[in-house]
């Protein structure tokens, strides 16, 4: 079992940036891929990106492309995802969430979570 705890959420503007972190403890050598998802009042989580924990490879939401950008520091066993051009869509608990397997893009494919930060972008 991974655990993970997300910070740097807040209450920026539009236009503004915000980093978030996700840190990892645990059995951590089981971990394949590391995701970020969010969820917004009234809707279902969705997938906003994935880095691969041993060589590096990311993948991105359309929505986000362009703006975000997932990192990963493996010393510090901590995920970060730079968020920038933020937007009121962007509105949500954004969650850190760590997977075994290969499936990436949904959350099936992922099997600890971590409790979510609150992330609000103001128009």
């Amino acid at each position: 079992q991974v655990q993970l705890v997300e910070s740097g959420g807040g209450l920026v503007q539009a236009g503004d940036s915000l980093k978030l972190s996700c840190a990892a403890s645990g059995r951590t050598f089981s971990t394949y891929v590391m995701g970020w998802f969010r969820q917004a009042p009234g809707k279902e989580r969705e997938f906003v990106a994935a880095i691969i924990w041993t060589g590096g490879g990311t993948y991105y939401a359309d929505s986000v492309k362009g703006r975000f950008t997932i990192s990963r520091d493996k010393a510090k066993n901590t995920v970060y995802l730079q968020m920038n051009s933020l937007e009121p869509d962007d509105t949500g608990v954004y969650s850190c969430a760590a997977g075994g397997g290969q499936v990436i893009f949904r959350s099936s494919g992922y099997t600890d979570w971590g409790q979510g930060t609150q992330v609000t972008v103001s128009s």
